[in-house]
């Protein structure tokens, strides 16, 4: 079967023999498949990337002296099921899977080992245990973004996210954009959008960003609630307790006030999705203080930060990772059910052999976020199939 290798950082289209599905396995015709931005970044830093995740115990990652085929955000028919396979996965339904698969060596990240090999590819092997039957008829573009959407989601639930808060999303990427669609659905009122340009300013508000900022004109942090400066602070301090302490019972009232959490300034939550070196300190040195900053976008080289700039301001730092299979399920809910709009984020759809020029144009993107591939574009189709697009809905047997 044809499918995109990466092997030192170049990409090619190669043929590579077909899997064969072991037990509890599905043998998947890939229909979509998403161009991440952590593939991008892995092309160029893929030694890196294994170094941290054999730091982290995670065995059998690709290297860059070893071919490996990406792909971890799909959506695919079932083409072949191996023994003790559910019959609810018949063939021809339409599934999306947690991008994890076993052997007898262990459990591989699929699209970043080569024991795992992913879904650029015309097909692709899945865990059944971890695969889920696309419901409602929802179309295989935004199917496939149940596991970008995953990563939002988890994301947004770390962040302990209110209505009532500000929130602020630096870098209007796929995960960026993402993460705003599930603070518009669930229903924060201030959603501010931060990027450099303007076709993804305008992707992020059609997502539901409710102010889009370039940070290269404006600080996207001058219209979230919060004090800034440590001077101002120490005054704001200062005059309050100059105030309380007219008052004789002003120890209870203090406590009282704690309690309700209005001693401390109001603060953003801001989400990082940018995941380039230098970020993370920018960030800490504009947020405001007491501000959350959850920190979304992968960096996959060595950054460096002050950390008494986080100490200073007493930021609360949060680090997220990938979800867990039922914030993948619920996903793939949220999207067939309509409670969470995605269909701005698909901006194009390439062929397999449009892969390599694709990454090259994706290095300093405009107006693109996520881009799909379609194995079956450039070559015959194995059987009659529905084209979709973006939004539109598709009845399959399964679906």
């Amino acid at each position: 079967m044809k499918a995109v290798s990466c092997h030192r950082a170049t990409l090619s289209v190669v043929d590579i023999p077909t899997p064969g599905p072991n037990r509890g396995q599905l043998l998947l015709d890939v229909v979509r498949c998403g161009i991440c931005g952590s593939d991008l970044h892995a092309r160029d830093h893929i030694d890196e990337l294994t170094e941290a995740m054999s730091a982290l115990g995670v065995k059998h990652a690709a290297g860059s002296d070893m071919p490996f085929v990406f792909g971890h955000e799909f959506c695919g028919e079932v083409a072949e099921r191996g023994r003790g396979v559910s019959g609810r996965f018949k063939p021809g339904s339409r599934v999306v899977s947690f991008p994890l698969l076993r052997d007898r060596n262990g459990v591989h990240m699929t699209g970043l080992s080569p024991a795992a090999p992913g879904a650029y590819a015309e097909q692709v092997l899945a865990e059944a245990a971890l695969s889920f039957v696309v419901p409602n008829g929802l179309s295989s573009d935004i199917a496939a973004l149940t596991e970008p959407m995953a990563v939002a989601l988890h994301a947004v639930r770390r962040s302990d996210i209110s209505r009532r808060d500000t929130a602020i999303v630096v870098g209007c990427g796929p995960v960026g954009l993402a993460i705003v669609c599930h603070l518009k659905a669930q229903g924060v009122e201030t959603i501010v959008a931060s990027d450099p340009s303007p076709g993804r300013r305008e992707l992020a508000r059609r997502c539901g960003a409710t102010l889009v900022v370039d940070p290269t004109q404006n600080s996207p942090y001058a219209a979230a609630p919060g004090v800034t400066s440590g001077t101002e602070l120490y005054e704001l301090g200062m005059t309050s307790m100059e105030k309380l302490r007219r008052l004789p019972g002003w120890v209870p009232l203090y406590r009282i006030a704690e309690k309700l959490g209005t001693t401390t300034p109001k603060r953003p939550v801001i989400f990082e999705c940018v995941g380039t070196p230098g970020m993370l300190d920018s960030v800490l040195t504009s947020a405001p203080f007491h501000s959350r900053v959850v920190v979304a976008g992968v960096c996959m080289g060595t950054d460096r930060f002050r950390p008494m700039l986080a100490t200073g301001k007493e930021i609360d730092l949060r680090f997220v990772f990938a979800y867990t299979p039922l914030e993948f399920r619920d996903t793939l809910h949220l999207l067939a059910e309509g409670k969470v709009d995605a269909t701005a984020m698909v901006t194009g759809t390439v062929g397999l052999h449009d892969v390599p020029s694709t990454f090259e144009a994706l290095r300093t993107p405009q107006d693109q976020a996520k881009v799909l591939i379609d194995p079956s574009l450039g070559r015959p189709r194995h059987r009659p199939s529905t084209r979709c697009t973006a939004g539109t809905r598709e009845r399959r047997s399964g679906g």
